[in-house]
Protein backbone atom coordinates (compact mmCIF):
# COMPACT_ATOMS: atom_id res chain seq x y z
CA UNK A 1 0.00 0.00 0.00
CA UNK A 2 1.64 3.50 -1.08
CA UNK A 3 2.27 6.32 1.51
CA UNK A 4 -0.69 7.85 -0.23
CA UNK A 5 -3.23 5.46 0.69
CA UNK A 6 -2.08 4.80 4.04
CA UNK A 7 -2.87 8.64 4.46
CA UNK A 8 -6.35 8.77 2.56
CA UNK A 9 -7.89 5.21 4.87
CA UNK A 10 -7.11 7.80 8.22
CA UNK A 11 -10.06 10.45 7.18
CA UNK A 12 -13.59 9.98 7.48
CA UNK A 13 -15.50 12.46 5.49
CA UNK A 14 -19.16 13.65 5.53
CA UNK A 15 -21.38 14.25 2.55
CA UNK A 16 -23.44 16.98 1.85
CA UNK A 17 -26.77 15.57 1.09
CA UNK A 18 -28.80 12.46 0.18
CA UNK A 19 -27.46 11.24 -3.29
CA UNK A 20 -24.10 11.06 -4.11
CA UNK A 21 -22.49 13.81 -6.41
CA UNK A 22 -19.49 13.55 -9.37
CA UNK A 23 -17.87 16.64 -6.74
CA UNK A 24 -18.17 14.04 -4.06
CA UNK A 25 -16.91 11.03 -6.06
CA UNK A 26 -14.05 13.08 -6.92
CA UNK A 27 -13.42 14.15 -3.42
CA UNK A 28 -13.08 10.81 -2.67
CA UNK A 29 -10.74 9.69 -5.26
CA UNK A 30 -8.20 12.60 -5.31
CA UNK A 31 -7.99 11.80 -1.10
CA UNK A 32 -8.49 8.42 -1.16
CA UNK A 33 -10.59 8.67 1.86
CA UNK A 34 -11.37 5.58 4.09
CA UNK A 35 -14.56 6.73 5.44
CA UNK A 36 -17.58 8.36 5.26
CA UNK A 37 -19.98 9.77 7.89
CA UNK A 38 -23.56 9.84 7.56
CA UNK A 39 -26.03 12.55 8.76
CA UNK A 40 -29.49 12.68 9.01
CA UNK A 41 -28.58 15.16 6.01
CA UNK A 42 -27.71 11.64 3.78
CA UNK A 43 -31.03 10.06 5.20
CA UNK A 44 -34.67 10.29 3.52
CA UNK A 45 -35.24 6.35 3.21
CA UNK A 46 -33.53 3.23 3.66
CA UNK A 47 -33.80 2.80 -0.09
CA UNK A 48 -31.99 6.03 -0.80
CA UNK A 49 -29.43 5.61 1.20
CA UNK A 50 -27.90 2.00 -0.03
CA UNK A 51 -27.90 3.57 -3.59
CA UNK A 52 -26.16 6.21 -2.03
CA UNK A 53 -23.12 4.05 -0.42
CA UNK A 54 -23.85 1.24 -3.76
CA UNK A 55 -22.90 4.39 -6.27
CA UNK A 56 -20.00 5.82 -4.38
CA UNK A 57 -18.05 2.37 -3.63
CA UNK A 58 -19.15 1.49 -7.37
CA UNK A 59 -17.22 4.84 -8.58
CA UNK A 60 -14.58 3.96 -5.96
CA UNK A 61 -14.36 0.57 -6.58
CA UNK A 62 -13.51 -0.16 -3.11
CA UNK A 63 -15.43 -0.32 -0.01
CA UNK A 64 -15.53 2.59 2.77
CA UNK A 65 -15.89 2.08 6.34
CA UNK A 66 -19.35 3.54 7.26
CA UNK A 67 -20.11 5.05 10.33
CA UNK A 68 -22.84 6.86 11.69
CA UNK A 69 -24.02 8.39 15.22
CA UNK A 70 -26.99 6.46 16.19
CA UNK A 71 -26.86 7.15 20.40
CA UNK A 72 -30.54 7.00 21.04
CA UNK A 73 -32.84 9.43 22.26
CA UNK A 74 -32.04 13.12 20.49
CA UNK A 75 -29.22 11.92 18.56
CA UNK A 76 -30.58 9.24 15.97
CA UNK A 77 -29.08 10.33 12.65
CA UNK A 78 -30.94 7.41 10.34
CA UNK A 79 -34.67 8.15 10.71
CA UNK A 80 -36.62 5.14 9.17
CA UNK A 81 -35.70 0.79 8.97
CA UNK A 82 -34.74 1.90 12.80
CA UNK A 83 -36.10 1.90 16.63
CA UNK A 84 -36.29 4.68 17.70
CA UNK A 85 -35.02 4.12 21.37
CA UNK A 86 -34.81 6.39 24.52
CA UNK A 87 -32.11 8.25 25.17
CA UNK A 88 -29.20 6.66 27.41
CA UNK A 89 -30.40 8.38 30.64
CA UNK A 90 -34.08 6.93 29.84
CA UNK A 91 -32.41 3.95 29.57
CA UNK A 92 -30.29 3.31 32.77
CA UNK A 93 -33.24 4.69 34.80
CA UNK A 94 -35.29 1.84 33.56
CA UNK A 95 -33.00 -0.68 35.86
CA UNK A 96 -32.29 -2.87 33.41
CA UNK A 97 -29.01 -4.07 32.16
CA UNK A 98 -30.30 -7.01 30.33
CA UNK A 99 -32.74 -4.37 28.05
CA UNK A 100 -29.86 -2.38 27.30
CA UNK A 101 -28.07 -5.42 25.90
CA UNK A 102 -31.09 -6.42 23.42
CA UNK A 103 -31.50 -2.52 22.47
CA UNK A 104 -27.68 -2.76 21.26
CA UNK A 105 -28.85 -6.07 19.58
CA UNK A 106 -31.32 -4.63 17.55
CA UNK A 107 -29.58 -1.77 16.87
CA UNK A 108 -26.50 -3.65 15.24
CA UNK A 109 -28.89 -5.72 13.13
CA UNK A 110 -31.13 -2.70 12.10
CA UNK A 111 -27.50 -0.64 11.13
CA UNK A 112 -26.02 -3.58 9.39
CA UNK A 113 -29.20 -3.74 7.03
CA UNK A 114 -28.92 0.10 6.39
CA UNK A 115 -24.92 -0.51 5.27
CA UNK A 116 -23.18 0.54 8.76
CA UNK A 117 -20.19 -0.91 9.77
CA UNK A 118 -19.34 1.29 12.97
CA UNK A 119 -21.87 3.46 15.45
CA UNK A 120 -19.88 6.08 17.35
CA UNK A 121 -21.88 4.92 20.22
CA UNK A 122 -22.41 4.59 23.35
CA UNK A 123 -21.64 7.56 25.27
CA UNK A 124 -19.80 6.58 28.45
CA UNK A 125 -19.03 10.10 29.88
CA UNK A 126 -20.21 10.11 33.57
CA UNK A 127 -22.60 13.30 34.98
CA UNK A 128 -21.55 15.05 37.69
CA UNK A 129 -23.37 18.19 39.83
CA UNK A 130 -21.67 20.13 37.21
CA UNK A 131 -24.09 21.74 34.54
CA UNK A 132 -23.83 19.95 31.58
CA UNK A 133 -24.82 21.62 28.40
CA UNK A 134 -24.44 19.01 25.65
CA UNK A 135 -23.93 15.40 27.19
CA UNK A 136 -27.44 15.44 29.19
CA UNK A 137 -29.26 12.80 28.40
CA UNK A 138 -26.92 11.59 26.12
CA UNK A 139 -25.02 9.65 29.80
CA UNK A 140 -26.23 7.19 31.42
CA UNK A 141 -26.07 9.32 34.46
CA UNK A 142 -24.07 9.87 37.54
CA UNK A 143 -22.86 6.44 38.72
CA UNK A 144 -19.76 5.66 37.46
CA UNK A 145 -20.02 1.81 37.75
CA UNK A 146 -23.88 2.16 36.57
CA UNK A 147 -22.50 3.88 33.70
CA UNK A 148 -19.58 1.07 32.92
CA UNK A 149 -22.51 -1.70 33.33
CA UNK A 150 -24.85 -0.10 30.94
CA UNK A 151 -22.28 0.65 28.23
CA UNK A 152 -20.83 -2.54 28.35
CA UNK A 153 -24.00 -4.00 27.94
CA UNK A 154 -24.61 -2.14 24.70
CA UNK A 155 -21.54 -2.84 23.61
CA UNK A 156 -21.33 -6.34 23.76
CA UNK A 157 -25.02 -6.09 22.16
CA UNK A 158 -23.92 -3.98 19.40
CA UNK A 159 -20.83 -6.20 18.19
CA UNK A 160 -22.49 -9.43 18.75
CA UNK A 161 -24.81 -8.24 15.64
CA UNK A 162 -21.78 -7.00 13.52
CA UNK A 163 -21.43 -3.54 14.43
CA UNK A 164 -18.43 -1.80 15.85
CA UNK A 165 -19.20 -0.11 19.29
CA UNK A 166 -17.12 2.90 19.76
CA UNK A 167 -16.99 4.17 23.48
CA UNK A 168 -17.23 8.22 23.86
CA UNK A 169 -15.78 10.91 24.92
CA UNK A 170 -12.73 9.94 26.14
CA UNK A 171 -11.46 10.25 28.80
CA UNK A 172 -14.68 11.29 30.07
CA UNK A 173 -16.28 14.97 29.61
CA UNK A 174 -19.58 15.08 31.41
CA UNK A 175 -18.54 17.43 33.36
CA UNK A 176 -17.41 19.98 30.35
CA UNK A 177 -18.82 23.15 30.62
CA UNK A 178 -19.18 24.19 27.37
CA UNK A 179 -20.49 22.35 24.17
CA UNK A 180 -17.04 21.13 22.26
CA UNK A 181 -19.12 21.66 19.01
CA UNK A 182 -19.61 25.66 19.75
CA UNK A 183 -16.15 26.42 22.04
CA UNK A 184 -13.43 25.06 24.21
CA UNK A 185 -14.15 23.45 26.96
CA UNK A 186 -11.24 23.53 29.78
CA UNK A 187 -11.76 21.42 32.72
CA UNK A 188 -9.71 21.27 36.05
CA UNK A 189 -10.49 17.26 37.44
CA UNK A 190 -6.73 15.94 37.77
CA UNK A 191 -6.10 11.90 37.19
CA UNK A 192 -7.35 11.32 41.05
CA UNK A 193 -10.42 12.28 40.16
CA UNK A 194 -10.42 10.87 36.54
CA UNK A 195 -9.84 7.54 37.46
CA UNK A 196 -12.50 7.53 40.77
CA UNK A 197 -15.40 8.85 38.48
CA UNK A 198 -14.90 9.40 34.63
CA UNK A 199 -12.52 6.86 33.46
CA UNK A 200 -14.35 3.77 35.05
CA UNK A 201 -16.53 3.41 32.30
CA UNK A 202 -14.08 3.43 29.58
CA UNK A 203 -11.65 1.00 31.63
CA UNK A 204 -14.82 -1.17 31.49
CA UNK A 205 -15.36 -0.94 27.82
CA UNK A 206 -11.82 -1.51 26.96
CA UNK A 207 -11.79 -4.58 29.06
CA UNK A 208 -15.06 -5.49 27.28
CA UNK A 209 -13.12 -5.57 24.01
CA UNK A 210 -15.06 -2.38 22.13
CA UNK A 211 -13.57 -2.53 18.75
CA UNK A 212 -12.68 1.74 18.86
CA UNK A 213 -12.59 4.87 21.57
CA UNK A 214 -13.69 8.43 20.22
CA UNK A 215 -11.66 11.35 22.54
CA UNK A 216 -12.92 14.45 22.86
CA UNK A 217 -11.42 18.30 22.63
CA UNK A 218 -11.64 19.42 26.06
CA UNK A 219 -8.21 20.96 27.96
CA UNK A 220 -7.45 18.99 30.45
CA UNK A 221 -4.58 21.38 32.23
CA UNK A 222 -3.79 18.91 35.10
CA UNK A 223 -3.77 15.80 32.70
CA UNK A 224 -1.36 17.43 30.19
CA UNK A 225 0.05 20.99 31.15
CA UNK A 226 1.32 21.51 27.76
CA UNK A 227 -0.67 24.72 26.57
CA UNK A 228 -3.04 24.65 24.19
CA UNK A 229 -2.95 20.78 24.03
CA UNK A 230 -6.82 19.61 23.92
CA UNK A 231 -7.50 15.65 24.07
CA UNK A 232 -7.50 15.66 20.53
CA UNK A 233 -3.94 16.82 20.23
CA UNK A 234 -2.46 15.09 23.00
CA UNK A 235 0.02 12.14 23.23
CA UNK A 236 0.53 11.78 26.67
CA UNK A 237 -3.03 11.17 27.11
CA UNK A 238 -4.03 9.31 23.57
CA UNK A 239 -0.67 7.43 22.55
CA UNK A 240 1.41 7.08 26.49
CA UNK A 241 -1.72 6.36 28.23
CA UNK A 242 -4.54 5.16 26.16
CA UNK A 243 -2.83 3.10 23.81
CA UNK A 244 0.31 2.76 26.05
CA UNK A 245 -0.27 2.40 29.92
CA UNK A 246 -4.14 0.98 29.23
CA UNK A 247 -2.87 -1.64 26.38
CA UNK A 248 -5.93 -0.57 23.89
CA UNK A 249 -5.41 -2.03 20.73
CA UNK A 250 -8.35 -1.53 18.56
CA UNK A 251 -8.89 1.74 16.51
CA UNK A 252 -8.76 5.20 18.56
CA UNK A 253 -10.93 8.24 16.28
CA UNK A 254 -10.77 11.69 17.00
CA UNK A 255 -14.00 13.36 17.35
CA UNK A 256 -15.17 16.12 13.86
CA UNK A 257 -12.19 18.45 13.69
CA UNK A 258 -14.21 21.12 12.09
CA UNK A 259 -15.97 21.82 15.79
CA UNK A 260 -15.18 25.26 17.94
CA UNK A 261 -13.42 24.22 20.53
CA UNK A 262 -10.86 23.15 17.71
CA UNK A 263 -11.40 26.12 15.89
CA UNK A 264 -10.12 28.22 18.44
CA UNK A 265 -6.55 26.47 18.49
CA UNK A 266 -5.57 25.87 15.15
CA UNK A 267 -6.63 25.51 11.43
CA UNK A 268 -8.15 22.24 10.42
CA UNK A 269 -4.85 20.68 8.75
CA UNK A 270 -2.84 21.40 11.71
CA UNK A 271 -5.07 19.95 13.58
CA UNK A 272 -4.99 16.86 11.26
CA UNK A 273 -1.50 16.52 11.76
CA UNK A 274 -1.75 17.24 15.17
CA UNK A 275 -4.57 14.79 15.99
CA UNK A 276 -2.91 11.82 14.24
CA UNK A 277 0.54 12.64 15.51
CA UNK A 278 -0.64 12.25 19.21
CA UNK A 279 -2.50 8.47 18.07
CA UNK A 280 -5.12 9.17 16.34
CA UNK A 281 -6.01 6.15 13.93
CA UNK A 282 -9.48 8.07 12.13
CA UNK A 283 -9.55 11.84 11.66
CA UNK A 284 -13.13 12.95 11.17
CA UNK A 285 -13.94 16.09 9.18
CA UNK A 286 -17.45 15.56 8.74
CA UNK A 287 -18.83 18.88 7.45
CA UNK A 288 -17.22 20.83 4.36
CA UNK A 289 -15.02 20.16 1.83
CA UNK A 290 -12.56 23.14 1.59
CA UNK A 291 -11.32 21.82 5.42
CA UNK A 292 -11.66 17.80 4.12
CA UNK A 293 -9.22 18.73 1.23
CA UNK A 294 -7.09 20.69 3.76
CA UNK A 295 -6.77 18.26 6.17
CA UNK A 296 -5.91 15.73 4.14
CA UNK A 297 -3.38 17.57 2.44
CA UNK A 298 -1.38 18.23 5.55
CA UNK A 299 -1.30 15.25 6.76
CA UNK A 300 0.14 13.88 3.67
CA UNK A 301 3.06 16.55 3.38
CA UNK A 302 3.85 16.01 7.04
CA UNK A 303 3.51 12.02 6.13
CA UNK A 304 6.18 12.99 3.14
CA UNK A 305 8.68 15.22 5.68
CA UNK A 306 9.02 12.67 8.51
CA UNK A 307 6.68 14.03 11.02
CA UNK A 308 4.18 10.83 10.81
CA UNK A 309 6.63 7.84 10.66
CA UNK A 310 5.68 5.39 8.29
CA UNK A 311 5.30 2.30 10.58
CA UNK A 312 2.59 4.14 12.39
CA UNK A 313 0.47 4.60 8.99
CA UNK A 314 1.12 1.04 8.56
CA UNK A 315 -0.19 -0.07 11.79
CA UNK A 316 -3.39 2.13 11.43
CA UNK A 317 -3.93 -0.15 8.09
CA UNK A 318 -3.30 -3.02 10.31
CA UNK A 319 -6.32 -2.21 12.60
CA UNK A 320 -8.65 -0.60 9.74
CA UNK A 321 -7.98 -4.47 8.14
CA UNK A 322 -8.77 -6.26 11.41
CA UNK A 323 -12.19 -4.21 11.65
CA UNK A 324 -13.08 -4.16 7.82
CA UNK A 325 -12.66 -7.92 8.24
CA UNK A 326 -15.65 -8.77 10.18
CA UNK A 327 -17.67 -7.65 7.99
CA UNK A 328 -17.54 -9.66 4.40
CA UNK A 329 -20.66 -7.31 3.35
CA UNK A 330 -21.69 -3.75 3.12
CA UNK A 331 -25.47 -5.13 4.09
CA UNK A 332 -26.13 -8.13 6.19
CA UNK A 333 -29.68 -9.67 7.16
CA UNK A 334 -32.16 -9.10 4.55
CA UNK A 335 -34.04 -5.43 3.41
CA UNK A 336 -34.03 -2.43 5.86
CA UNK A 337 -36.39 -2.88 8.72
CA UNK A 338 -37.03 -1.90 12.44
CA UNK A 339 -36.65 -5.39 14.43
CA UNK A 340 -40.15 -6.84 15.56
CA UNK A 341 -39.20 -6.46 19.38
CA UNK A 342 -37.84 -3.73 18.91
CA UNK A 343 -40.86 -0.85 19.62
CA UNK A 344 -42.05 -2.97 22.27
CA UNK A 345 -38.67 -2.81 24.25
CA UNK A 346 -38.71 0.65 23.51
CA UNK A 347 -41.93 0.99 25.12
CA UNK A 348 -40.65 -1.36 27.92
CA UNK A 349 -37.01 1.00 28.77
CA UNK A 350 -39.79 4.44 28.51
CA UNK A 351 -42.11 3.25 30.93
CA UNK A 352 -39.74 2.19 33.19
CA UNK A 353 -37.89 5.22 33.22
CA UNK A 354 -40.68 7.48 34.70
CA UNK A 355 -39.20 9.01 37.31
CA UNK A 356 -41.01 10.70 40.47
CA UNK A 357 -38.87 13.68 41.31
CA UNK A 358 -40.78 14.27 44.63
CA UNK A 359 -42.44 10.97 46.82
CA UNK A 360 -43.97 8.54 44.46
CA UNK A 361 -48.05 6.85 45.78
CA UNK A 362 -48.19 3.77 46.02
CA UNK A 363 -48.72 1.43 43.38
CA UNK A 364 -48.24 4.04 40.82
CA UNK A 365 -46.36 1.51 38.38
CA UNK A 366 -49.62 -0.17 38.15
CA UNK A 367 -51.83 2.95 37.15
CA UNK A 368 -49.73 4.37 34.36
CA UNK A 369 -51.98 4.43 31.13
CA UNK A 370 -49.56 5.52 28.49
CA UNK A 371 -50.59 8.91 28.72
CA UNK A 372 -47.69 11.07 29.69
CA UNK A 373 -47.36 15.19 30.27
CA UNK A 374 -44.17 16.50 29.33
CA UNK A 375 -43.77 20.05 30.39
CA UNK A 376 -41.01 21.95 28.66
CA UNK A 377 -39.70 25.71 29.60
CA UNK A 378 -39.72 28.21 26.93
CA UNK A 379 -36.50 27.60 24.51
CA UNK A 380 -36.14 30.99 23.75
CA UNK A 381 -34.88 31.37 27.85
CA UNK A 382 -32.90 28.83 27.61
CA UNK A 383 -30.93 30.00 24.52
CA UNK A 384 -27.42 30.22 26.61
CA UNK A 385 -27.78 27.28 28.46
CA UNK A 386 -28.61 24.75 25.12
CA UNK A 387 -27.20 23.65 22.02
CA UNK A 388 -29.23 23.10 18.67
CA UNK A 389 -27.72 21.87 16.00
CA UNK A 390 -28.99 22.74 12.21
CA UNK A 391 -28.75 19.24 11.12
Amino acid sequence: MTREELVGRRFVFGLPGPDVTDADIRLFRDTGAGGLMLYRRNFETPERLLRLLERLEDALGRRLLVATDHEGGRVIMLGGGVTIFPDNLAAASAGEVAFVNRQGAFEGRELRRLGVDVNFAPVLDVLTEAYSPNIGIRSYGKDPALVARCGVARIRGLQSAGISACAKHFPGKGHAPVDAHLGLPVIDSDWSEMHASHLLPFLAAIEAGVDCVMTSHPLYPKLDPAPRTPVTFSRLIVEDYLRGQLGYRGLIVSDDLEMGAIAELAPVGEAAVLATVAGHDLLLVCNTESAQRAAHAAVLDASRHGTLPLRALEQTAQRLDALQGKRPTRVAGGPPRPERDGEPLAKALATRAVTFVAPAPAGWHSSLNGRVVAVFPRLSALADRITVEPS
